[in-house]
């Protein structure tokens, strides 16, 4: 019998990106836009991305990076209000291994002439599988992605 565990941890992530909450909003929630950054930078190319962006709506990215099964993102939308916040539980799995759920908490703060993305994710991490220090760093990639995402299209 597989030894089970459960470890939660919460972590916070900031970034200041230089484009109005309104620019920031749009790319996390219109699905061609985040298809272009939400990305493993190792698989750059989901196998599946579907976004059905509504209080209620869920989202699913699936890809195979290089340790070779797929890794699956199923979200679902819990809270949203536009340009201020968005809310979302998610699921990852490795293959068909549930590694972790969350909640997660984006909240866009204008500033100056920028937005200060700050995400709060509440996590409970399974089984030995994925460590919340791992999913902090991946999760720094992702907004790094779309800071350049809108430093492009800027």
């Amino acid at each position: 019998m597989t030894k089970r565990s459960v470890v939660h941890s919460t972590f916070v992530v900031e970034r200041l990106y230089p484009a109005a909450p309104s620019r920031v909003f749009f790319a996390l929630s219109n699905p061609a836009a985040k298809r272009r950054w939400f990305a493993d930078p190792h698989d750059p190319t989901p196998s599946r991305h579907e976004m059905d962006f509504r209080v209620g709506g869920k989202e699913v990215n699936a890809g195979c990076p290089s340790d070779g099964q797929m890794h699956y993102f199923n979200a679902v939308y819990q809270d949203i209000v536009p340009d201020q916040r968005i809310v979302y539980s998610y699921e990852l799995l490795f293959g068909e291994t549930r590694v972790s759920v969350s909640l997660t908490t984006i909240e866009l703060v204008a500033e100056g002439k920028g937005t200060r993305l700050v995400m709060t994710e509440q996590g409970a991490f399974l089984d030995g599988h994925d460590i919340s220090a791992t999913r902090e760093h991946g999760t720094g990639e992702l907004l790094d992605a779309l800071g350049a995402f809108l430093s492009a299209e800027a």
